[in-house]
């Protein structure tokens, strides 16, 4: 048996500069972080000659080209397994709120399974296969960023360059600025879900006509990186993740909802100095930065919604457990890996 551990991530700025329609004609930037909530995997041997996968619910299927779930089918075939497999997976964060779930899960998926192979691959390589998955095989309208950040870990300056190569630059932050960012993390969940695809496909067709505002957010994402790993003015980290999301949310796209501005004002209030809604928007997950002692304040003015403890993690996906592996597995014909 494989098991995998890959961060879930929290984006800061630049979010949909990750999307084909903006990076292919100019560089995109994000500033995100993974965080230690995560997308556990898990790979071992059946003795059926058959592939069960569990997740929200099981399935059992005789060929990887009857695997119905998109994700697992698709990274079978990349990785050339088949049969006499049982996979499962288990999130700490239900999906559809915000926090780059699919993508976690596909490079902890990869991971596992290559792990299960004996082979050990490179964090790039994790990344560049599960946008491969998701973006080209499966056709989603989603950006690279979250597969980086699972693949990394920790706080990373990512850039998208028209010639489609991403580039990863960690933060270096001091001990004591990611105790500090740690300390004023306050993420609370709006108990609704939405379909990220819908709204970044709306995103991704009105980009031409928000160019300038993308930009802005873009530039925003370095300005962020500079200001974390200069002095670590968490104070002035605040304040730019306050004017990011002005940003992103003037786009439109259904970003925001009236809900959501109502809980960001209250906070505000209360002693919020900067906030967003995480992922592609519309529901999830709000996180918000306020000093520790204004933390109660905050989730009573906003009706005491749940909150998620979370703090940075720096190590990204990784094997967490490995059983003793007898033999060598055998991967599936090319053939048969190529079925669709």
């Amino acid at each position: 048996m494989i098991i995998s551990q890959s961060p879930y991530r929290v984006s800061f700025a630049g979010g949909g500069t990750d999307l084909p329609a903006f990076y292919l004609q100019e560089y995109g930037a994000v500033l995100s972080t993974a965080i230690d909530k995560h997308m556990y995997v898990t790979v071992s041997n059946r003795f059926d000659a058959s592939i069960r996968v569990a997740y929200s619910k099981t399935e059992i299927a005789d060929e990887v080209r009857d695997v119905q779930h998109t994700i697992v089918r698709e990274a079978l075939k990349l990785t050339r397994l088949n049969r006499h497999l049982e996979i499962t997976t288990i999130g700490d964060v239900p999906a559809g709120t915000g926090m780059g779930s699919s993508s976690t899960l596909t490079v902890g998926l990869l991971h596992a399974l290559y792990g299960y192979r004996g082979q050990i691959v490179s964090r790039e390589k994790l990344a560049n296969e599960a946008c491969d998955i998701e973006i080209n095989r499966l056709g989603k309208p989603i950006g690279k960023q979250d597969q980086y950040a699972a693949a990394f870990g920790g706080i990373n300056y990512i850039r998208f360059n028209p010639d489609q190569s991403v580039q990863v630059e960690p933060v270096p932050c001091t001990a004591e600025t990611l105790a500090e960012l740690n300390s004023r993390f306050l993420l609370l969940y709006t108990n609704q879900r939405r379909d990220a695809d819908t709204i970044l496909q709306k995103q991704s067709d009105g980009t031409k006509d928000r160019m300038n505002v993308l930009r802005e957010m873009r530039d925003l994402a370095d300005a962020m990186r500079q200001t974390l790993a200069g002095d670590g003015d968490i104070d002035e980290f605040a304040s730019l993740l306050h004017e990011g999301w002005l940003l992103k949310r003037s786009l439109g796209f259904g970003i925001s909802n009236d809900m959501v501005d109502q809980w960001y004002d209250a906070a505000r209030r209360a002693g919020a100095q900067g906030g967003k809604l995480l992922g592609a928007g519309g529901g999830g997950f709000v996180l918000l930065l306020a000093p520790p002692e204004r933390h109660e304040a905050i989730r009573e003015a906003m009706g005491c919604p749940r909150q998620l403890p979370i703090a940075v993690d720096q190590l990204g996906s990784r094997i967490i457990f490995i059983s003793q592996r007898h033999a060598a597995v055998t991967p599936a014909p090319v053939a048969e890996a190529a079925m669709v």
